[in-house]
């Protein structure tokens, strides 16, 4: 019967994942390059949502260094986004070992 338990106990953290999915898809996380030049907007999964250029990065011309900081940004960006998402796998799996990797 303790296996029957922990298995309904498994169903009921994976419901509770969803949730923290549908949450995240809601929350953004905002990063900025090269001194507010360029930002980049993820949500909670790491989607991208929004790149803002400052139009006086592309007035320099130098394209490799806007390449270089949108990359930067939302390289950071999603970063965070996965910072997120584990702080709340951490929260749902306090008790569970679970034998797979969650997804992101």
């Amino acid at each position: 019967m303790a296996d029957l338990s922990n298995l309904l106990q498994l169903g009921q953290q994976m419901g509770r994942l969803s949730e923290i999915q549908t949450k995240l898809a809601q929350q953004t996380v905002t990063v900025a390059a090269g001194g507010g030049m360029v930002e980049a907007t993820v949500d909670g999964r790491g989607q991208i949502r929004r790149i803002k250029i400052d139009p006086e990065a592309v007035r320099q011309g130098d394209v490799e260094l806007l390449e270089d900081l949108v990359l930067a940004a939302v390289t950071e960006a999603q970063k965070r986004a996965v910072e997120l998402l584990q702080a709340e796998v951490k929260k749902l799996g306090s008790g569970l070992p679970f034998p797979f990797q969650l997804p992101l």
